[in-house]
């Protein structure tokens, strides 16, 4: 029943594995079903080497396992959230890119510094709260999603726009139309916050880009009238 979407979900995961930003077991990446308001996603620990489309796991909305043999990723509870209160995605990733996880650890947001960051996000990528004692030693998992959906709704940040956010002290989520484009999300994500650390070191004293040029580079990729590529 759930076969496509574990597909999707397989192929996202083994995406990040190749891209090397989720190493040893590490990251994760899911596929949803709005329709039956389920996702399929990688199961917990297990080697991206072992990895099977069957493996994937099937879980609902509010967390629950449906199907599958194997325990669902430890951070099941983040997607869970992030797909009942982002209705417009398809896919959810999680990694633990380098560069990325330093603006985490750091508690800085990747600032929008050139063109390569336009085309991919309108504006830096937020950086959320560290979660407080009480929220890690709770529903850990479920409050990180909370901590992201209360910071775009806090900050009118459109989660549509915006397809990534950092989570302080922890490290990337991204997101997208499928767990194909929450993947690649997540790639360039990475890319260009190591081109913001190189930036940041040339020139500590750098803005970000202007207003005008974001405008352009978002737009003309993603925006209504958007002529980058061949169409449809």
């Amino acid at each position: 029943m759930y076969k496509e979407i574990k597909e999707k979900a397989y192929k996202a995961n083994m995406m990040l594995y190749k891209l090397g930003i989720a190493p040893f077991t590490w990251g994760n990446a899911s596929e949803c079903d709005r329709e039956k308001r389920v996702f399929a996603i990688k199961p917990s620990g297990v080697e991206y080497e072992e990895l099977t489309p069957e493996m994937m796991v099937i879980v609902d909305f509010d967390g629950n396992k449906v199907e599958g043999e194997y325990n669902p990723s430890s951070d099941t509870a983040t997607h869970a959230v992030l797909y009942s209160n982002f209705p417009d995605i398809g896919g959810v990733v999680h990694s633990h890119s380098i560069n990325a996880v330093a603006f985490a650890q750091a508690g800085i947001p990747v600032p929008a510094l050139g063109t390569t960051h336009a085309d991919f996000c309108f504006g830096e990528v937020p950086c959320a709260r560290e979660l407080t004692d009480s929220e890690v030693n709770g529903e850990y998992e479920k409050s990180t999603g909370d901590v992201i959906v209360s910071h775009f709704r806090d900050n009118n940040i459109d989660e549509n726009a915006v397809p990534a956010v950092l989570v302080r002290s922890h490290g990337p989520f991204t997101w997208g139309k499928s767990a194909k484009d929450a993947a690649k999300n997540a790639g360039t994500l990475e890319i260009v916050a190591e081109m913001a650390l190189k930036t940041l070191r040339l020139n500590p004293e750098i803005v970000a880009i202007p207003s005008y040029l974001l405008n352009k580079h978002y737009m003309r990729k993603h925006g209504k009238n958007a002529y980058y590529g061949q169409g449809k």
